[in-house]
């Protein structure tokens, strides 16, 4: 058999990334522990909390819901446990900013109060009508447990922090039909218009195919079922937290409206799957005139598909932002221990580091990059150009806080002939990298990042590269991030410590360089590869590299000497408001 064609579909295209069946360390966001549901933290423990990522004082949360920008604020809103640190109780808990970076929390925005939400207020987003009238849309859990859409609206308007929020009595907008599965039928998408019609899609499942049904409306109160899905794809499951924009081709950075068609932009369609807690999106062209949505040839559109982040993940959310032009994505990312130990520090679950999204040059991936904002923490600077990286001797990265930073090196290559050759016992680029760890030694790699590092060196996450030969002259590079040697702690069936790793699309041969910038945050390591082409986002917990006892290493563990072009390293400040006044 052909070699590449063992390495999965994924070598095939550069553009085709990786897909792994075992879990991600994202426990699942309706996983219920009635014991645990309402147990107030009584202390909540700081060694493992971020501090510039987005994270409520205390208790669980998870899907970022409808983020929007509206008179000048930034709106988050988000799943929240208020009574406990797992899942359970949910709320939608509203933050505002004027900067994305800086949060005040406000009183809940929706909460269970109603019959067609009395048992759930879940998922959904929001979105800007005519007259500048925001409306959220979200799934409930009326008293027969069946998942219904709602929409909820601002009781005043003319507050910029829309602190309350009313459900009219005319909910539910949208019930299951008889063929549907009712407990597989949530999280409305932002709505688009387009030819006197509102368009949203909401997730589902029909046998083992994944569902995005869509609903039309003239007016967002009566909305009418589309006698066809806006897409589907077989044995993938439900589809959670479906989302649907468009991105401007030819690489144009600028972001555009929800409801922008035409021949100047594609659209992107992601899900996250509820049976592997991992998301995938497609890439494709919309025809608004039938609602159809085509799939690019040669895109996998299948479990197999391109991710935006290959680590821990989930239940992302883009919207527009209409001040700086721009779309902007967030996600989830959950704790990794068990629920027990969530409990017991008191909170669970972050949101990333917002991302501002775009179509790449060639059209066959989207780019990611921390939003501009976050640059306005940076504090102490390091440069460091020219470092030749010897194998076996870890260069120690000094004069910055290594537990609370934002590092961005290139390295050169001066050859990839000794790259290793594609192992035909891996499945796919995870089993690459759970095999080829970042202390095996190789040819070309690996290199890279030892970040939240003790002195000795007895603990460590890395975030490294790897080259691999598939077949003459051609070459991957793998990126890895690997959870294994993060803690000292002894290893049990609790506790879950990923190789997380992706496809990186960069001719290497060619190229003889490529980039790295980590966002460095107590437990939290997240990645961008080759310029945001491909993301890695870990949760870690070391028990020794924590705060100024942290370390960062650059390394080399391959016989090919790797050169340091360019370090810029800065220690990372707390924001001034992060989200103090959690109800």
């Amino acid at each position: 058999m052909d070699i590449v064609r063992k390495l999965l579909p994924v070598f095939l295209f550069a553009w085709c990334c990786v897909f792994v069946i075992n879990k991600n360390g994202v426990e699942a966001s309706h996983r219920i522990i009635e014991r645990l549901q309402n147990v107030k933290a009584l202390e909540v423990k700081d060694a493992h909390r971020t501090k510039f990522h987005f994270q409520p004082p205390q208790h669980w949360i998870n899907d970022p819901n409808g983020p929007m920008y509206f008179n000048g604020v930034y709106h988050l809103f988000y799943q929240y446990n208020p009574k406990g640190s797992v899942w359970g109780n949910i709320v939608w808990a509203h933050s505002v900013s004027k900067d994305l970076i800086n949060w005040e929390a406000l009183e809940p925005a929706i909460y269970p109060s109603k019959p067609f939400d009395m048992n759930g207020c879940w998922s959904g987003s929001a979105t800007i009508l005519p007259g500048n009238k925001p409306v959220i849309l979200y799934t409930g859990l009326d008293p027969e447990k069946r998942q219904v859409q709602n929409y909820a609206i601002p009781k005043d308007d003319t507050d910029p922090y829309l602190r309350e929020w009313i459900k009219p009595d005319n909910n539910p907008l949208v019930v299951p039909s008889p063929e549907m599965n009712v407990s597989q039928f949530r999280d409305p998408t932002t709505a688009w218009w387009y030819n006197g019609h509102w368009r949203m899609a909401v997730g589902g499942k029909r046998g083992q195919r994944g569902m995005a049904y869509l609903y039309r409306s003239m007016d967002f109160k009566f909305w009418v079922k589309s006698k066809h899905p806006l897409h589907s794809a077989e044995n993938t499951g439900m589809w959670e937290c479906p989302d649907f924009f468009p991105l401007y081709k030819n690489g144009n950075k600028q972001g555009a409206d929800t409801s922008r068609v035409g021949p100047d932009v594609k659209h992107a369609f992601k899900v996250s799957l509820d049976e592997t807690r991992y998301e995938y999106y497609t890439l494709g062209m919309y025809k608004p005139e039938d609602d159809s949505y085509k799939v690019d040839p040669r895109m996998l559109d299948s479990r197999d598909g391109l991710r935006y982040d290959y680590g821990n993940f989930y239940a992302s959310k883009t919207f527009f932002d209409p001040v700086k032009g721009r779309r902007i994505l967030w996600g989830w990312a959950n704790e990794s221990d068990s629920a027990d130990e969530d409990t017991e520090k008191g909170w669970a679950g972050i949101q990333a580091i917002p991302r501002q999204i775009w179509l790449s040059p060639d059209g066959k991936q989207v780019l990611q990059w921390p939003i501009q904002e976050v640059e306005t923490l940076r504090g102490q600077k390091i440069d460091i150009t020219n470092q030749l990286l010897e194998k076996g001797k870890p260069f120690e990265v000094r004069s910055i806080t290594a537990a609370q930073a934002d590092v961005e090196v290139t390295f050169t290559i001066p050859s990839v002939d000794k790259a290793e050759e594609y192992d035909p016992t891996w499945r796919d680029a995870e089993t690459a990298c759970a095999a080829k760890r970042s202390n095996v030694p190789g040819g070309v790699g690996p290199f890279g990042l030892l970040t939240l590092a003790s002195q000795n060196l007895e603990e460590f996450t890395p975030v490294f590269f790897r080259i691999i030969k598939i077949k003459e002259q051609k070459y991957k590079v793998l990126m890895c991030s690997d959870a294994k040697f993060s803690t000292l702690k002894p290893f049990d069936e609790k506790q879950y410590r990923p190789s997380f790793a992706g496809l990186v699309d960069v001719d290497i041969a060619a190229d003889k360089k490529i980039s790295l910038r980590t966002l460095i945050d107590h437990s939290a390591v997240e990645s961008f590869g080759a310029g945001g082409r491909t993301c890695i986002l870990s949760r870690v917990y070391p028990t020794l590299a924590v705060n100024d006892a942290a370390h960062l290493f650059l390394f080399n563990n391959g016989t090919e000497p790797i050169t340091v072009q360019t370090l810029t390293a800065w220690s990372m400040n707390a924001p001034k408001a992060m989200n103090q006044g959690e109800k």
